[in-house]
């Protein structure tokens, strides 16, 4: 049998010492801004990624500097809830020890950017105060566990949340290293620990869960390695269809790498919930690619061995059996913005915050106007798939005071934005992501003030339509679902995708291939003319597209 040669990181895994690497003499190195590059991999896991300024790359360089190195840090935030208390901190670290701001993630999360590392064991520790952690936000691990960001809508809302939580805190690592590392805990030797579920090199790559409610698909639940839909029983959650095998992440001109829907396993019962998890994770760790890391993700794995074969080895190591899948629609996948309110007779607020991007500008102080709110408001916040975020649990006496503070602040934008900028996704990009290799979330505004230009020539200003862009193929803000999709291939040029519908089920395709602005814009306006002149009543613009085989191949 030929010998199987596993990935770097697999190596930098099983050498890691169940997470610890060199990070703490790292960390305590105060000749160099960076961490050893195995360490780079291995705080991953701990919710965090070294990068540096690529503006000032070149700079630094002919100044015979090393480059500016700073870390993200990311919150793991089951379904999305946060505290007013925990804003308050999040707030207190973005002002003091990042750069100024906070962003809201695609996955319901908190990312602070530009962390020293001599500042990052502090801010690790005053996170745990606010009863926050970092562990497997990120890394080869169960990602942060999304669920539909309606607050008690209805109970089956409030199960979904729960939920979360409970899978979230089901699939944790379990070794000691995060809390010896960052937290200042007793040295535990490695013979002492075990990972039960992710045995010492963890999974061959990321993993992601996710909860929807129907008839809202706001978690993009088919983009999900697991996606579980709520089948509801009045209002209550009666089990979940499972999907598995969803993923964005690709690898430009390397057909091997494909966008790809999550398939249906079934129904399952609630109590059966954390076994099938469990043994979903447990098959992709034990069959899982780990020889190529571009071919390593669960999307991979049952396409190559089969939805049948996957569903057979669940069903063994989970002892449940899927019942049939059971019927639901979706009708959206973006937010509702504005009050709605709870069957508690509490009152929620969603705002539009772009990019996810909490910052202060000549304007829109969202920033101080949040942290004003938080300071004023008890009942918490939720965070949604979409980079948004919901003042939740408002009493009825308390709505004008926070009517009020979002007029001073500028986070009223919701009330007059257009359906395209009210559903727009960016992922960062540059000057931080490493793998960026196009603007996105600088270069979001201008893009928006482009199409809206062409709508509004089209008389379709009003009209839903779904936009994301991202800096490179890796799918960050779930490119491949929406409508007009602009992913990242140089600086200033783009691949334009097309054809996602409004709900989340559908991939679109490659129109154009490494195009500018420009070429984006003709095409778009090319398009939207047909699509005023020729749609049906009702019709999203990606429908329309497949309709009249305007897009991709068929075009």
């Amino acid at each position: 049998m030929a010998e199987i040669t596993l990935t770097p990181v697999e190596k930098i895994k099983s050498a890691s010492r169940l997470l610890r690497g060199t990070l703490a003499d790292g960390l305590a190195d105060s000749v160099t801004g960076s961490i050893a590059d195995d360490d780079t991999h291995v705080i991953k896991f701990h919710g965090s990624y070294q990068q540096d300024d690529r503006d000032l790359r070149e700079e630094r360089r002919l100044e015979k500097l090393e480059p500016s190195y700073s870390f993200m840090i990311r919150t793991r935030l089951p379904g999305g809830v946060c505290s007013s208390a925990q804003w308050l901190a999040l707030s207190a670290l973005g002002r003091d020890g990042a750069n100024g701001t906070v962003r809201i993630t695609t996955r319901q999360a908190f990312q602070l950017h530009g962390i020293l590392k001599r500042d990052l064991k502090t801010v690790m520790q005053r996170l745990n105060a606010a009863l926050l952690d970092t562990l497997a936000a990120c890394g080869d691990v169960n990602r942060n566990v999304m669920a539909s960001s309606t607050p008690v809508e209805s109970a089956a809302h409030a199960e979904a949340h729960a939920w979360a939580q409970r899978i979230s805190e089901h699939l944790l690592p379990r070794t000691h290293a995060y809390r010896e590392i960052w937290l200042d805990g007793e040295r535990v030797r490695d013979a002492d620990e075990s990972e039960p579920i992710y045995g010492r090199t963890y999974l061959p790559r990321k993993f992601k869960i996710g909860i929807a409610v129907p008839p809202y698909n706001d978690v993009d639940v088919y983009s999900q390695d697991i996606g579980l839909i709520a089948i509801l029983d009045g209002n209550r959650i009666a089990g979940f269809n499972i999907v598995a095998g969803g993923g964005m992440g690709t690898t430009h001109q390397d057909a091997a790498t494909y966008a790809r829907l999550a398939d249906s396993f079934g129904f399952v019962a609630p109590e059966d919930v954390l076994a099938v998890t469990e043994a979903i994770v447990t098959t992709q760790r034990d069959f899982g690619d780990r020889t190529t890391r571009k071919h390593a993700r669960l999307k991979y794995t049952i396409a190559d061995r089969g939805v049948e074969w996957f569903r057979g080895e669940v069903e063994r190591r989970s002892g449940v059996t899927f019942e049939p899948a059971r019927a639901f629609t979706f009708t959206t996948n973006g937010d509702r913005f504005g009050w709605s309110r709870g069957i508690d007779g509490l009152w929620n607020l969603t705002l539009r915050i772009e990019s996810g991007r909490i910052a202060d500008r000549a304007g829109a102080l969202h920033f101080t106007g949040l942290a004003t709110i938080a300071a004023a408001h008890a009942g918490g916040f939720r965070l949604t798939p979409n980079q948004n975020v919901v003042i939740a649990n408002v009493a009825e006496s308390e709505r004008p005071q926070i009517d009020r503070l979002v007029r001073q602040y500028g986070l009223d934008g919701y009330r007059a934005a257009s359906p395209l900028r009210l559903n727009a996704l960016a992922c960062v990009a540059l000057p931080t992501c490493s793998l960026a290799m196009a603007e996105a979330e600088r270069y979001l505004p201008r893009l928006l003030h482009s199409v809206e230009a062409l709508l509004s020539r089209h008389g379709l200003l009003d009209q839903p339509l779904v936009l994301r862009i991202t800096g490179c193929p890796n799918g960050c803000a779930r490119p491949f679902l929406a409508e007009v999709a602009l992913v990242g291939k140089a600086p200033g040029r783009y691949n334009l995708f097309l054809g996602g519908d409004g709900q989340g089920s559908r991939l679109n395709v490659l129109h154009l291939e490494n195009v500018e602005e420009p070429a984006i814009l003709e095409t778009l306006n090319g398009l939207l003319e047909r699509y005023r002149a020729a749609r049906e009543p009702g019709e999203r613009f990606g429908d329309f597209l497949w309709r009249q085989n305007l897009i991709g191949a068929a075009a």
